[in-house]
């Protein structure tokens, strides 16, 4: 199990030396990514997907579930009033209820593509300033060793948070 630490710094010079002492820790570079404004130049620094920049893992965790409950509902009535033969009621409404899940999770991640993440939020502030923000994914034995390792090589470097899970699709 990995745990997200979040790392403000001010330049792109600083972010290149904590990233290559973050590959020296033996962090592998799939599991580091950088975040900055449009106008800053990473570099050779790996930066944020579409994953970490937006709210598409939680969006299509929101549309399935909502998909579904639509769908629930939908084969429920369906079968109330009479629309579905008798006998193929429990698969009908499975059928729907699946149905329902892909619709919305479709739609839901359609439109949480253009969200910025919700996780972020609270570094925005720094990253219209110019700083860039470093996610890293460590395992849970390596937290506090990593957390340490920059803190005391990096002064410049703000440890801000660490994120109790990554989302599952990082």
């Amino acid at each position: 199990m990995r745990r997200r630490l979040y790392f403000i710094l001010p330049d792109v010079k600083s972010a290149q030396t904590v990233h290559n002492e973050l590959l020296l820790s033996k962090i592998e570079e799939r599991h580091i990514h950088v975040l900055a404004r449009e106008d800053v130049d990473l570099a050779d620094l790996p930066e944020a997907s579409l994953l970490q920049k937006s709210d598409l893992v939680h969006g299509a965790q929101l549309g399935a579930i909502i998909g579904a409950f639509a769908g629930v509902l939908l084969g429920t009535l369906a079968v109330m009033l009479g629309y579905i033969v008798s006998g193929l009621e429990v698969w009908s409404v499975g059928s729907i209820t699946v149905g329902g899940a892909l619709i919305g999770l479709f739609a839901s991640t359609m439109v949480a593509v253009n969200i910025p993440n919700t996780r972020l939020k609270a570094f925005s502030s720094q990253l219209e300033q110019g700083h860039l923000l470093m996610m890293v994914d460590v395992p849970v034995e390596q937290v506090d060793a990593i957390s340490a390792r920059v803190k005391e090589h990096h002064p410049e470097a703000q440890v801000r948070d660490v994120e109790p899970t990554i989302p599952a699709f990082p």
